[in-house]
Parts: structure tokens; C-alpha cells; sequence
């Protein structure tokens, strides 16, 4: 069965254009993706979807698409211009070429092509007044999207990302998952469809690619939704940011730099009203404290004033103060019964022990030593050898890299650890050599886990979930070196600032690779050391820092 990757819904006889869901629910083998969200697409809008992997986002682009039924709630569509839809993934059915891809691809306006010439030829010796007015609304609809020239559009783009000289009578199986990509981004972008739908449309492009799908976005007179981790691409053309977190949706306008101030603010009130509750405990305690000491302090009986001779009387041990230990403690069970959730730390990487003094020489990497505080940045071409010479300085593999004794080495690698049956914080404590009560005091407090994750097995956990616990890892380790390979993969924008931020205040030398445009335009800004890896065979070339001498021993 053929899946359409450029979906759309006519709606006949209505003037007006709605795109919004209400209260939508989707489930997968009983599972919630989505849980009664709402979301409006209103004309000319500009939304980016943001999230961790296998939080809903896709699937979102696929509910208003059509792709995927809704499990409950209303989804109301009426888009005259078409819905273009360019998955990340996108399937066509066995034995397919590129052209027949390209077909479906641009299925909506193909349609609109072979209506024209069915209704032309209708009207050929033939004076129908409905027929001829039917002719009207069909070019019509066929000039607001400049159909005409569709087919200029899509050589120009195919161009663009690199399939220009790709033969359309190729099998489109025997293109590599991005070229498939790349072709579904073309195509849609040439449908002049009045809402786009793109997944992760940068994945697989270079710069120039991304540059001109930046300035195809910012000409386009209808609206799109976006799902992109790329936080440039955030910047220059999303007006409001849709998050989708724990399948529910939180909308933010005012584009990225508007929903880290909000997220900012967010994180301020939460820790100022967990501050608040926290000294409401305190005082609460000390009262029942202060209270109890006085109330000891009262003796049980006292001689009757007057006469001196007189009887014992019993007398109060109150005075007030135990109407303001039970006041005071019933406060306190108020308080922990609702207490105020414990705002998550922003990520600090643990100090390691050989690079404490910041001036220790750590390794050396093909005649580049490396001390402490360093930053290098590892580039080239994909199958260059930047994961492995990684490998080399962490010992699997050998290489032209000496570490110094002692230090102590952090990776957090662009594959996903292998999942195992062991629970989240069970597999937290053995990498970190914690015990269990605090591994999970540690997990919690880092924030990049919820609650109720900690206690379901690793293996269980989505993409985005595993991603999150090999960074606990790497932060919770302590470490002279760190090593990340492709850092940003697998985790929401707004984590990859604080994680950049983090590095900011790391001790220890720090070895990149890294697609991320923002990263490694912040890293030439700093003027790091770059190593460049020209080819598999070639040794990178020396970097203008490098010192050449031997690495010394801690």
C-alpha cells in the first residue's frame, strides 16, 4: 500500500479555511501520543514544533494530515490550496521510480492538471454554463499556485539538494534514505501548497541547501508547520514555537528567542515558589520546635498564690503554646501533602581530579597536545574518521594519540547505548558506581528524566528518554576529557543550549564533532582549534595551534 507523503483535502463549496484540531487524541497499541491537544493553523502562520524524538511530533504533522486517525476529539480541516506534506521517512510502494515518486509527491496539483484538460475537452463544441464556470475555478485554483511553472520549481530544487542529475527512471528504493528525503522536500516546496508540513527538513542538508530552504520558507505565502531540531532554522523563520511534551502541546509566540524567555521565566517562578514552600517547612518546624521547648519548660503544678499554705492547684500548661505546636504541625501535613516540585538543576558537568588546577597537559592528538580548558573541534566529511579517531583517544582503537595517566575520560557517543532490561535508575547507579537511593536522588535532581521513567527498564524507553540517561551519564561521570560525537542528536533545542552552557564552565579539554550549525558557528566564534579530516585515508590537517610535544604524565 502506497502512503502519500503530500496529502490534501479539498473542501468544496466553502469559502472559509480552518486547520485545527480540538481536543484530538491519538493512541498507538493503546498508548497515548497525543492526549486531547489543540492546536489552530491559522493562514500566513509560521509554527515550529519542537521536542524530544518519539515525543509526538511527527505524528502531530501526521494527524493534521490526515495520515492518522484520531482516537477521539475533532479534526477540522478545510485548506483550498492543498496540504503538502514532506515526511521524514517518506515510503513509496515497491518498483516505483523517481518520476512515478515525484507523481505522488505532486499528486494534489496533477490532479488539478487532469481536471483542466477533462473539463477543456468536455467544453469542446459545448456551451454548459456549469461546465464553463467549473473551467473558471479549476484555473484559478491552478494560478494561485503558480502550477504553471511546478515543474521549473522542482528541477530548481532537486538542484538545490543535490538529486539534479538523478534519472527519473530509477528505481526510488535505490535511493539512500536522505535522497528519498531530500526529493519529498522538493517536490513539496515546488507544490506551492498553501500549508507545508515538513519533518526535519534540514536533515541531510548542507549549508547551502538549508540556506536556500530558509529563503523558499520566508517566500512562502501560505503558513507551515515545521518539526525541526535546528535551532538556526527556529530563529529565522518561526514566529510561534508548539512543543509537544508528554503528549500535550504548549504554544509559545514571539519564535525560539520568545519561548527561552518564557521557559526562563518558568524555571524562576518554579524555583522561587519551591524556595518559598521550602521556608515555609522551615519555619513551620521551628515553631513546633521553639513551642515545644517552651511548653517543657512550664511546670504541671504551682502553689496557690494568696496565702502561700494553700492547696496545690492544677494549672494550664497551654500559655499558647500548644494551640501553636497543633497549628503549626497541621500546617506542616498541609504542606506535605501538596509539596512544591523541586526545580531541576541546570546541567554542571562533575569536576575530574587530574585537571582540577585547569593547567594539566591531557593528551595528544597527531602532534596537537591537548590541556585542559582546551576546546577542539573535529570535522570532515561523513566517513572522514571522526567517530574513530574519537574511538582512539578513548582506548578502543589504536591510533596517533597519547592520553596522559589518570585521566579520566567521558563520552557521550552519537549511537545510542544498547538498551538493556535494567531499570532507568538501576542502570544510572551501575555506570556511575552509585547506590541505588542515590543514583535516583541524582536523576531527579538533574531533571532530564521524569518521575515516572526512572522505574521503567532502559529497553522500554524512547528515543529521546535513552538519549537523556546516556547524557546523565556523561555529566554524573567525573572526567579531565570529554568527547561528544554529535551531541545535539536526539535532544530537544532548549536542552542542547543548556548543555552548551554547561560546557562553558567544564574543566576539563573538550573534543566535538558536531552538524549543528548554531554549535559550530559559536565554536569559529571563539576561534577553537579545528581538526579537519579530508578523507579516510588522509591525515587531518595540522591545526595553526598545535604543539607538537610528547604529553606529560599526571
Amino acid at each position: 500500500m502506497t502512503r502519500l507523503s503530500c496529502t490534501t483535502i479539498h473542501s468544496k463549496g466553502r469559502s472559509h479555511r480552518e486547520c485545527a484540531l480540538h481536543d484530538v487524541s491519538v493512541r498507538f497499541d493503546a498508548a497515548p501520543v497525543l492526549d486531547g491537544v489543540d492546536l489552530v493553523v491559522g493562514p500566513g502562520d509560521r509554527l515550529a514544533v519542537i521536542g524530544d524524538n518519539a515525543s509526538g511530533k511527527s505524528t502531530l504533522l501526521k494527524t493534521i494530515a490526515g495520515i492518522v486517525p484520531v482516537d477521539g476529539g475533532v479534526r477540522s480541516i478545510a485548506v483550498q490550496g492543498g496540504i503538502g506534506f514532506a515526511e521524514q521517512h517518506p515510503e513509496f510502494a515497491p518498483g516505483t521510480t523517481v518520476a512515478a515518486a515525484i507523481g505522488v509527491l505532486l499528486g494534489d496539483i496533477r490532479v488539478l492538471e487532469c481536471e483542466i484538460a477533462a473539463t477543456a475537452a468536455a467544453l469542446a463544441g459545448n456551451d454548459d454554463w456549469l461546465l464553463l464556470d467549473r473551467l473558471g475555478d479549476l484555473l484559478d485554483a491552478f494560478d494561485a499556485r503558480d502550477g504553471y511553472a511546478v515543474d521549473l520549481r522542482l528541477a530548481a530544487g532537486l538542484q538545490q539538494l543535490g538529486l539534479g542529475e538523478v534519472d527519473r527512471e530509477r528505481p526510488v528504493a535505490t535511493l539512500s534514505g536522505g535522497e528519498r528525503a531530500r526529493l519529498a522536500l522538493a517536490a513539496v516546496l515546488a507544490s506551492n501548497s498553501e500549508l507545508l508540513l515538513l519533518d526535519e527538513p534540514t536533515n541531510d542538508l548542507d549549508d547551502a541547501a538549508v540556506d536556500w530552504l530558509e529563503g523558499r520558507l520566508a517566500a512562502h505565502r501560505g503558513a507551515f508547520v515545521v518539526v525541526t531540531h535546528d535551532r538556526e532554522l527556529l530563529d529565522a523563520i518561526s514566529a510561534d514555537i508548539v512543543v509537544v511534551e508528554g503528549g500535550r502541546l504548549r504554544r509559545h509566540g514571539d519564535g525560539y528567542a520568545g519561548y527561552l524567555r518564557a521557559r526562563a521565566t518558568s524555571r524562576r517562578v518554579a524555583r522561587e515558589r519551591y524556595e518559598m514552600w521550602c521556608d515555609e517547612v522551615r519555619r513551620c518546624a521551628e515553631l513546633v520546635e521553639a513551642n515545644s521547648f517552651r511548653l517543657d519548660q512550664i511546670p504541671r503544678k504551682r502553689e496557690k498564690p494568696g496565702f502561700g499554705n494553700g492547696a496545690f492547684r492544677a494549672r494550664s500548661r497551654d500559655h499558647g503554646s500548644a494551640g501553636r505546636i497543633r497549628m503549626a504541625k497541621e500546617r506542616l501535613a498541609r504542606l506535605h501533602e501538596e509539596p512544591a516540585a523541586r526545580p531541576p538543576e541546570l546541567l554542571q558537568f562533575t569536576p575530574g581530579f587530574t585537571a582540577a588546577e585547569g593547567a594539566s597537559d591531557l593528551l595528544s592528538v597527531r602532534g596537537l597536545l591537548i590541556r585542559a580548558g582546551d576546546r577542539v573541534l573535529v570535522s570532515g566529511d561523513n566517513g572522514a574518521g571522526k567517530t574513530t579517531l574519537l574511538r582512539a583517544v578513548a582506548g578502543e582503537v589504536r591510533g596517533d594519540v597519547v592520553v596522559a595517566t589518570g585521566a579520566r575520560i567521558a563520552w557521550l557517543r552519537q549511537d545510542l547505548s544498547a538498551p538493556t532490561r535494567r531499570t532507568t535508575v538501576s542502570e544510572f547507579a551501575c555506570a556511575t558506581g552509585r547506590y541505588i537511593d542515590d543514583a535516583e536522588d541524582r536523576l531527579c535532581s538533574l531533571g532530564l528524566l521524569d518521575t515516572a521513567s526512572l522505574r521503567r527498564r532502559v529497553c522500554d524507553l524512547s528515543v529521546g528518554q535513552r538519549r537523556r540517561l546516556d547524557l546523565a551519564i556523561v555529566v554524573d561521570a567525573p572526567s579531565d576529557v570529554l568527547l561528544l560525537d554529535e551531541p545535539t542528536n536526539h535532544l530537544a533545542p532548549e536542552l542542547v543550549d543548556e548543555l552548551e552552557a554547561a560546557l562553558d564552565d567544564y574543566a576539563g579539554a573538550v573534543l566535538i564533532v558536531t552538524h549543528d550549525r548554531r554549535w559550530r558557528r559559536r565554536l569559529d566564534a571563539a576561534g577553537v582549534t579545528q581538526i579537519e579530516l579530508r578523507s579516510p585515508h588522509e591525515r587531518p590537517t595540522p591545526p595553526r595551534s598545535a604543539r607538537p610535544r610528547p604529553v606529560s604524565p599526571q
